[in-house]
């Protein structure tokens, strides 16, 4: 390869990270077409599923939200992928995607990546956060897209009873119709909780300091909880009026900065203790190393069904430098981007 072939793919590897919201969306393979199984209940909807209010509510059917954007979509069709692959009734899998730009783009890039999936297009209105986001530790972490879960009840039509919510720097290596089938029981939200963490870690000295903010746990065994990967009953939101009690702490916390980590202390100060615990095996979290090094991690102990980049590192990322960690192997086979070719014509 001649030495402006290897500088041209360069930049356009650097480009491509670096530039892609106003860049052009990275290209996808096709997926292959998934079917259901012979077990599956009878398919009886309409693949387009086009306007959601007017088709009546069935159980049989998965709803799965995860956020678009240019800087991520990678790793979101990376998590499609995956889901589609491991579920024994794909064709009964509705996707629920949200972004805030350049929809008709990305549209584009997941019907032809995704030919046969059934998936909505909503628009995250930015003015919604606009004044309640405050810096964090990460510049990821400050981004609208990020506070979109805390719309979802408002976004999604009403037939849409139930909702799992998944980032977009995950990979399901189990059927997720076993995530979707836990009984919440009283409980809005299920999610797996980690009651051994420090959990003054999520709020500064202001926070505990303050008789009024400090006693908002009084009473409840308050567990951590990772909000990419979270079981919603969205009628028992609406009617409990959840998004307006999560804006409220994101006014708080703009008025008097009381923690450091975007949207995740919002919805620990919500429902910790409140929270349906799901199997641990459903986020195997921090991947992606702390929120500022991204150092590599091993696999918690015990059996796995979701792997969770969370954290800074992203395993697309640290393929694309040829210094990927151990785990992001287990990453790169639900990898469907298309790289740019290593060799040039002249």
């Amino acid at each position: 390869m001649s030495i402006l072939c290897i500088f041209l793919f360069l930049t356009t590897v650097v480009v491509s990270v670096q530039s892609l919201p106003n860049a052009e969306l990275p290209a996808f393979r096709e997926a292959p077409a998934f079917r259901n199984g012979r077990e599956c209940p009878k398919k009886t909807w309409p693949s387009s599923f086009n306007n959601l209010n007017h088709h009546r509510h069935d159980p049989s059917i998965i709803h799965i939200a995860m956020t678009l954007d240019a800087t991520y979509l990678r790793g979101s069709v990376a998590g499609v992928l995956s889901v589609l692959q491991h579920a024994a009734c794909p064709e009964h899998i509705v996707f629920h995607f949200i972004a805030t730009h350049r929809r008709a783009d990305l549209r584009r890039t997941i019907t032809s990546t995704f030919p046969y999936l059934t998936f909505h297009l909503y628009h995250f209105n930015t003015d919604l956060v606009r004044g309640k986001i405050s810096s964090s530790i990460r510049r990821a972490l400050d981004q609208p897209l990020n506070y979109a879960r805390i719309y979802l009840a408002d976004l999604l039509p009403f037939t849409v009873r139930r909702i799992i919510y998944f980032d977009s720097d995950l990979i399901v290596v189990d059927d997720v119709a076993k995530l979707w089938n836990i009984n919440l029981g009283a409980h809005v939200l299920g999610a797996p909780e980690y009651c051994h963490v420090n959990f003054s870690y999520y709020f500064n000295s202001r926070f505990w300091s303050s008789p009024v903010y400090a006693t908002s746990f009084t009473g409840r065994r308050a567990c951590y909880f990772n909000t990419g990967v979270m079981v919603i009953d969205l009628r028992k939101w609406r009617e409990g009026k959840y998004t307006e009690k999560l804006e409220y702490w994101m006014r708080v916390q703009k008025k008097n900065r009381i923690y450091e980590l975007g949207s995740l202390p919002p919805f620990l100060l919500v429902f910790a203790g409140d929270v349906e615990g799901v199997e641990h095996r459903w986020n195997q979290h921090g991947l992606g190393g702390d929120n500022l090094e991204g150092l590599c991690r091993d696999l918690h102990p015990g059996p796995v069904s979701l792997l969770h980049w969370s954290g800074k590192g992203k395993p697309w990322l640290r393929l694309n430098s040829k210094r990927p960690c151990p785990l992001d192997s287990l990453w790169a086979p639900y990898d469907l981007y298309r790289h740019p070719t290593l060799f040039c014509d002249t």
